[in-house]
């Protein structure tokens, strides 16, 4: 199946499988650490698949047998002044920032390591399935930073301030069994198993209405931390979007025709 690839290095690329886009990172060389380069490469890509309307899931995933992203590129870093540091934190934040806004489900398939920013993208995502090979944490208080792909402020809303607070502070590798207990992953499957079961779990999902799986993604990312009225107001208005489209009519009418839906995406 034919790859769309992104920057001159090729190390991001989108393969499409039918409305499910694969984002794949393929820095082998680096185990997907994040330089200057490969977070423009996945802004980019990301750009890309946000402005697909036939694209209804994404699954993130990694070509390197041991790693799904090992975090920042701390070689790279370590050659840069503090002013060149402080120019490239706007490209990276768009690398983690590209993941979290893209408008339909996604889900990470993580194995092997999944560290610091290689965590944080896994966070960006709405579902994570990890194999029993995962690793994963948040260990940037060990080299003097903080997480900051978003780590400070998804872990909290995925397992609760307290546990998040420990993770954080202690920096600590927490392998799969325990990532699972813990709710750092939401999925454990088998060894090698957590790109097939990413992408037939996207598939599942691709098959409901384009434009409802927008609005309920929606609703439920911008509610998050809302008051319950505000939050009801929210989700009427990402109701009201999708109530009188195309997509309501004919998800009704295959129901009562008992039929598959051929969703018009509006």
């Amino acid at each position: 199946m034919a790859q769309q690839r992104f920057g001159a290095d090729g190390w991001v690329a989108i393969e499409r499988h039918d409305h499910v886009a694969e984002l794949i990172m393929d820095r082998p060389k680096a185990m997907n650490a994040v330089s200057t380069a490969m977070a423009d490469s996945l802004a980019q890509a990301c750009d890309e698949l946000a402005a697909d309307r036939s694209v209804r899931a994404v699954v993130l995933t990694s070509t390197h047998e041991r790693a799904f992203c090992v975090g920042a590129d701390l070689k790279e870093r370590n050659s840069l002044t503090d002013a060149e540091l402080m120019r490239q934190r706007p490209r990276t934040r768009a690398a983690y920032t590209g993941v979290l806004e893209l408008p339909v489900p996604t889900i990470a398939a993580v194995h092997g390591f999944a560290l610091g920013g290689g965590y944080e993208l896994a966070l960006a995502c709405d579902l994570i399935v990890a194999d029993g090979t995962a690793t994963v944490g948040l260990p940037e208080v060990s080299v003097g930073v903080i997480p900051g792909g978003g780590g400070t402020q998804l872990l909290p809303r995925r397992v609760g301030a307290a546990r998040a607070a420990e993770l954080v502070f202690t920096a600590r590798r927490v392998p799969a069994p325990e990532a699972a207990e813990l709710g750092l992953v939401d999925q454990l499957v088998e060894d090698g198993r957590d790109r097939a079961e990413a992408l037939e779990l996207a598939a599942r999902i691709a098959r409901n209405s384009p434009l409802g799986l927008r609005a309920a993604k929606r609703a439920m990312r911008l509610g998050h931390g809302l008051d319950l009225r505000t939050g009801l107001d929210l989700e009427d208005g990402a109701w009201r979007s999708v109530a009188f489209s195309g997509d309501r009519t004919e998800g009704v009418a295959a129901f009562n025709e008992k039929r598959e839906p051929q969703w018009p995406g509006e």
